[in-house]
This record gives C-alpha cells, structure tokens and sequence, in this order.
C-alpha cells in the first residue's frame, strides 16, 4: 500500500544483534537513562520481526510475525492494519499487517492511559495549565479551561472516554512535568510491554512524523490497560460527568460520551460478542482507528483492532465483520 499512513520499515538487523538487545532489556530493566537512549535510537533504525517469536516474547502474549487468515473476512483494501486476539488461549485468529509502522492518532491515548493508572494517584487535584487548553476548534477536547481544578480520575474519564486532548496534557505535565518528559516517559515503558516499534512525541495523538507505532505494539500497550479492572470500568461507562472547579471558584460539570459507535449505539456487536469498548483515534494521515476489547458469552477476552480505515463506515464494518467472522469460525462461543 501507498499514501502517508504507511510508514516503510528499515533494513532488517541479524537476530543475534536482536537477542543481545533483549538480553540487556531484561537484565537492565526500564529505569536505565543510558542504555535506553542507546537502544531507542537504535530501534529508530532498526526492525525484526523475529523478536516477536517463542521465547524471545513473554509467553502470555499473541505472538505472530505474519499475516493469519480468518476464514469468513475479508479486510477492506484500504485497511493498513488488523487484528484479532483471543487473550484466553494466546492466540492470533486473525492478523493483516501488524507490524507495519503506522501513525496511531488518538489510539496513542491508550500508554497515556497506561501510565496514569500505574503511576497515578488518581484522588489527586489537577490544576489545568494554558498548555491543556491551547487547541484548535477541530481538535477533540473535554471543555477545560485554563486554571480549573479536577481529579486525575476525571481527566482519565475525558481522556479515555471522549479522547479529551486537553485531558491529555493535563495529565502529562501532573504525572511528569512537561509533555516532553511525558513522551520519554511513554516510549521507555512502551518498549518495556515489547513494543519495540513505537516512537511517541506527545501524549494525545496529534499528527508528528516522528509519532508512529504498529498494530502489534498497540495490542501490547491496550492488552496491559485491560489487565486493570479500572480501565475496563471505565472503557464500558455509557458516559461521563466531570466535576471541575474554575479559576474563579466557581463549580460546574461537564458531560462526556464515548467516541467508539459502539457504546453509542450508531453500531451493533454480532451475536455472540459484548464489547466492553475500547479507544478509537482519527485524523486525516492516520485515517480512522479503533481498538476494543470484548468477551464472548462465556467471558473469554478478545482485543480486536483495525487502523487505516479510509472512512468511519469502512471501520465500523470491519470491525463487526471480522468479530462476526471470529464468532463464526466458533473462536467465539456464539452456541
């Protein structure tokens, strides 16, 4: 495929050259200034996908490193990615391009999320600094003004829910400082979950070059936040109602809903699947995005994913088509 969501990877390195790199990721840990700058640049330039195979990944994960047919689907030809896991059984149903580096849009949201609830306090009292709110009419944000105090429970709420941009500073200037130590924040514990292809410069999304990840590592980043029973309550809520106090004491809320079609009922799961939700993400060089988790009716976790869509139609037909294809192929317990 062509255009500029696709984003060609380079020259493949030797795996011995991979299994080194590993090796002092394990034995180092994320918390190393040094060896991380060394390995981040090298990364940069550098791709494998044999670092996704047997022992080299944790033995918990979905592990592919080609394309897996699903009988029953077939993806739209402007897709640049898909997936299917079934988190139960460790497997891949269904992979298109999963390690193809592509930009991720508001799906980015998915580490902020991540890193607020590992290293948050989410009772704390977020004061919203001018960089929350400096956005443009466009650009998704969840009303914050400039001075207004709010929990970083409800910025996770608008960030999560209504993919909130302003939530997303918020939350990166409170948890690190600045946006920039937010974004080395992100890509060190990005490449601490195995997700050795992403290159994040900001907390929400917003289009950058150098802001790219691939449908493999953001299964990775999404299938961390799903093992925390907070984010699945929050990714299921039909809405959202913020409590904020205002620069001048004044008290007001504000009402957030879903972004995902699904929550907001303008797109129906097949029988046999309950999504939960998940995280969608859209600008014009990233097309329209989403992930979600579900279960079938047995509780058995899926995460499915679809990136590059050419319009929110196409991605919301894909995505019911490949989970009914799943259900069909009996993956889903649809009996």
């Amino acid at each position: 495929m062509t255009g500029v969501r696709y984003i060609k990877t380079k020259t493949k390195r030797k795996l011995g050259a991979a299994v080194c790199l590993i090796l002092a990721f394990t034995t180092t840990g994320c918390g190393f200034r040094q060896s991380y700058d060394q390995a981040a640049a090298y990364e940069h330039s550098n791709y494998d996908k044999n670092l996704y195979q047997g022992s080299l990944f944790a033995e918990d994960l979905c592990v592919t490193d080609k394309d897996v047919p699903l009988a029953g689907f077939t993806e739209d030809t402007s897709l640049h990615a898909a997936g299917l896991f079934d988190l139960k059984d460790e497997e891949v149903l269904y992979a298109y391009q999963l390690h193809e580096k592509l930009f991720p849009a508001s799906t980015t949201k998915v580490m902020t999320a991540y890193l607020t609830l590992k290293y948050g306090n989410l009772d704390d009292i977020v004061t919203v600094s001018s960089n929350a709110t400096d956005f443009a009419a466009d650009e998704q944000t969840c009303n914050l003004r400039t001075g207004d105090q709010i929990s970083l429970y409800d910025l996770l709420c608008g960030l999560v829910l209504h993919s909130g941009n302003d939530c997303a500073v918020a939350i990166a200037e409170h948890l690190a400082g600045s946006v920039e130590e937010f974004a080395a924040m992100m890509n060190r514990e990005a490449k601490a979950l195995g997700a050795t292809n992403t290159h994040f410069v900001n907390p929400h999304g917003l289009q950058d070059e150098d802001h790219y990840t691939t449908a493999y590592d953001l299964y990775l980043m999404f299938n961390a936040c799903v093992k925390d029973q907070r984010f699945l309550d929050i990714i299921s809520l039909p809405s959202y109602t913020g409590e904020l106090t205002g620069a001048d004491g004044v008290y007001r809320t504000e009402q957030w809903l879903p972004t995902n079609y699904y929550s907001l009922g303008e797109a129906y799961a097949p029988y046999g699947v309950n999504i939960f939700g998940g995280k969608t993400g859209t600008t014009d060089e990233a097309g329209s995005c989403v992930i979600l988790y579900s279960q079938d009716l047995e509780n058995n976790p899926y995460i499915s994913i679809v990136m590059g869509a050419d319009d929110k139609t196409i991605l919301y037909d894909d995505m019911t088509n490949l989970l009914a294809a799943g259900a069909a192929g009996g993956s889903y317990d649809t009996e």
